[in-house]
């Protein structure tokens, strides 16, 4: 079969590689779509797998042609999206049904092989089955919303809230859909970016500001009637996003960390006096959560008709072209929000 295979940091090449073949409570998924996530041009370009050789990609569905045990046979022709996590299941932890903080995990996509790839094998405890009428490259979002939809959970939503985002790509424009399915009054958008914002705007995603250029803090204030933003997402990782995140955050609000740092986080005095003063909630947010009493990813596939997210995908790829798409993620110089590989 056709596969990405990351042999070193910077040497990505699509090759033939055994096809694998499931044991028992694994089944065999020919994939049709594969998303790039920003981790992954880290991963090609940067910081590399955790081992070489290791085929990308942890965001990706498709349909279950073989399996290992016959019990499971009526999986068979399942269209399915993948949790990419392998839990240890004895950590403390996994006995509480917390996987992303697992202490001893397995990763599709970077610890072992991913979805750059024509199949892979897949544990069956981390399918998630996906109805008919969402598509393959709908359903290979499953993991970026679920990261959403994760990240709005920690800070409840009322009916009629005003909900900001601070960064305006995939994630963001995700989190402005779930936000207004959620019942939020209005929903704003912050970005440095104005193509971002221009392409967000086309989505009718809310109230689109361009922070480098507009004093976003008094526009959300005449926005709100002088009360602020109720909740509040940091998805920059930039300290000078965070500081604009609390200033624009009302009385008793809440403020989620989501966006990953490149360096140290500092924000001014003042910016934390907005903190004490207006008695903030600041929650942290990590990946998803896949278990019994709070299943992100079965919710993100039952959303998926009203998110209509195949609309943030602008580039599609054959595994053939990977150095071609990644060179294109790298280089920046078109606009891109989702880049797929596709498998027909």
């Amino acid at each position: 079969m056709k596969a990405c295979v990351l042999h070193n940091i910077n040497d990505l090449r699509c090759e033939e590689v055994q096809m694998p073949t499931p044991v028992e409570d694994e089944v065999l998924l020919r994939i049709h779509a594969s998303g790039i996530c920003g981790s992954d041009i880290q991963r090609v370009f940067e910081k590399g797998t955790y081992h070489f050789p290791t085929i990308p990609g942890h965001e990706f569905a498709g349909e279950i042609t073989a399996v290992g045990s016959k019990s499971d046979e009526a999986l068979l022709g399942q269209k399915a999206a993948v949790f990419p996590l392998l839990p240890c299941f004895s950590c403390p932890a996994c006995q509480i049904g917390e996987y992303a903080q697992c202490q001893n995990y397995d990763y599709y996509g970077s610890r072992r092989d991913g979805g750059f790839a024509e199949y892979l094998c897949v544990n069956k405890w981390n399918l998630v089955m996906v109805p008919e009428q969402v598509s393959f490259e709908e359903a290979a979002m499953c993991e970026p919303a679920a990261v959403a939809l994760h990240a709005l959970s920690r800070a409840e939503i009322n009916l009629g809230d005003t909900v900001t985002i601070f960064g305006a790509g995939a994630i963001g424009i995700i989190l402005a859909k779930i936000a207004r399915l959620r019942g939020a009054g209005q929903v704003i958008l912050a970005d440095i970016d104005q193509t971002k914002l221009d392409f967000a705007q086309k989505l009718e995603c809310g109230v689109c500001i361009n922070n480098a250029k507009e004093d976003i803090a008094s526009i959300i204030m005449k926005l709100t009637g002088n009360k602020g933003s109720n909740v509040t997402v940091e998805g920059t990782g930039s300290g000078a996003a965070l500081a604009s995140c609390l200033a624009v955050t009302a009385a008793f609000g809440h403020v989620v960390l989501m966006g990953n740092p490149l360096g140290d986080m500092n924000i001014p005095q003042k910016a934390y006096w907005e903190i004490l003063r207006k008695q903030l909630t600041l929650s942290g947010t990590w990946n998803s959560s896949y278990n019994g009493f709070q299943n992100d990813w079965q919710k993100a596939i039952a959303a998926m008709p009203s998110l209509r997210l195949s609309e943030l995908i602008t580039h599609r790829y054959r595994l053939d072209q990977c150095n071609e798409a990644f060179a294109m993620l790298k280089k920046r110089e078109e606009f891109a929000v989702k880049v797929m590989f596709i498998n027909k």
